[in-house]
């Protein structure tokens, strides 16, 4: 079977560049092990572990796409201020959406919620074919053509694959394509909790000795009591917190946030997820694209992965769809090469930011400990410093796609 375009990956990333080029006149196959079937949806069950900070520049991607209205309609949970603070020292900064006249600073939304709306609008699209419930194989070059060999015997050929499947690629890996990667040590506890207090709209992050502990807010049937954390610790701490039973785990969840919401009331289930860097040195070769966690995984610091990877997205298809206009080869070198120029200047630059403050916050000489708390002070007593801040959490700075515009 031949087409013109396969994305094999179907979570948010691959789902929301299948989206975007919809129109464009192209038989599209987007192909997924998983049965990528739109489940039922309550207002009051439980949340899913796994949570995205969606930024404002994500938020006007899933609008243009049609699929904000299916994620508002089911869960998202709006906020408007942010706050970090030293846990080892004295040091405080936050920051608000008002001060740049903005209504939110994002949005906590499950990630089933989000791919659940994205699944709604393309299962409505003739121009995309969804193939289900199996996994890649083989990848093979064809003369000008990649042939893709499913696991139910399927075979597909296309001059252009974009892998969008997740930080262990099966396309990268059996393309070849180099990465540079290392493990942080530490590895990232998730799941929802409910608090004596209300979380306020607020993202709040403390930087322990072991590693940082955030609680976002989350909201269920009007009750701002709920956060959705994400607690990066060494393997062997995380090893007692996931050992312990949910009265204990939210006593110790409690006492290293150091009660700002009052007692941890209850915990729902625990994932563990170790925690790793990966670049690859290329996103794209001849008739092969990598966007999202095929090509750059970060750490979760500041909820920053998915909202690059919407933002590789809709540059990627803006990219494409310029050189279709225009009748250029899509699978050119130099048509994917002006996507890769465009993004990989930006990824480099957030991975590089999120590793300083890793970094930073994890040293234990008693110099980079002050720094970190004098720097930390200053920047609170700079309005302008913390707009600017503000204005990055956004994503409404650099070099905008098209569709991340107003």
């Amino acid at each position: 079977m031949q087409a013109d375009l396969i994305i094999v990956g179907a979570g948010m990333v691959g789902s929301a560049l299948a989206l975007a080029l919809k129109d464009a006149g192209l038989n599209i196959v987007l192909i997924d092990s998983d049965a990528l079937e739109v489940r039922p949806f309550s207002s009051g069950q439980p949340f899913e572990p796994r949570v995205s900070a969606l930024s404002a520049a994500s938020q006007r991607i899933l609008e243009h796409l049609g699929a904000w209205p299916g994620i508002v309609g089911r869960r998202a949970s709006p906020y408007t201020d942010m706050c970090v603070w030293d846990g080892t020292g004295t040091g405080q900064i936050c920051f608000s959406a008002s001060s740049v006249h903005a209504e939110v600073l994002g949005h906590i939304v499950e990630n089933r919620v989000v791919q659940d709306a994205l699944l709604e609008r393309l299962k409505t699209c003739a121009a995309v074919e969804l193939v289900a419930g199996t996994r890649l194989e083989q990848l093979q070059r064809k003369g000008n053509d990649w042939q893709l060999t499913l696991a139910d015997g399927r075979c597909y050929r296309t001059p252009l694959v974009v892998a969008a499947d997740g930080a262990n690629s099966a396309i990268r890996r059996l393309a070849g394509c180099k990465t540079r990667e290392w493990d942080y040590l530490h590895h990232a506890i998730v799941t929802s909790v409910r608090c004596a207090g209300t979380h306020q709209r607020t993202a709040w992050q403390r930087f322990t000795d072991d590693g940082p502990l955030a609680l976002l807010p989350l909201v269920r049937n009007g009750d701002e009591h709920w956060c959705s954390i994400v607690w990066s610790c060494t393997p062997e701490q995380s090893r007692r917190l996931m050992e312990l039973d949910d009265v204990a785990f939210a006593e110790a969840l409690g006492t290293a946030f150091e009660e700002r919401l009052g007692k941890v009331l209850e915990a729902d289930p625990r994932l563990c997820i170790p925690l790793r860097q990966r670049h690859a040195k290329r996103y794209v070769q001849t008739g092969l694209a990598l966007i999202g966690d095929a090509a750059h995984t970060i750490h979760p610091l500041a909820g920053q992965g998915v909202n690059l990877g919407f933002l590789d997205a809709a540059v990627l298809a803006e990219v494409l769809l310029h050189a279709h206009e225009r009748g250029e080869q899509l699978s050119d070198l130099r048509v994917l090469s002006r996507f890769e120029r465009r993004r990989m200047p930006q990824n480099l630059a957030m991975m590089a930011a999120m590793e300083g403050f890793e970094r930073l916050f994890q040293a234990d000489s008693v110099a980079l400990r002050w720094l970190r708390n004098v720097g930390l002070k200053q920047v609170e007593a700079l309005p302008g410093a913390k707009s600017l801040f503000v204005r990055q959490a956004l994503g409404l700075t650099g070099d905008l796609p098209e569709l991340a515009r107003a």
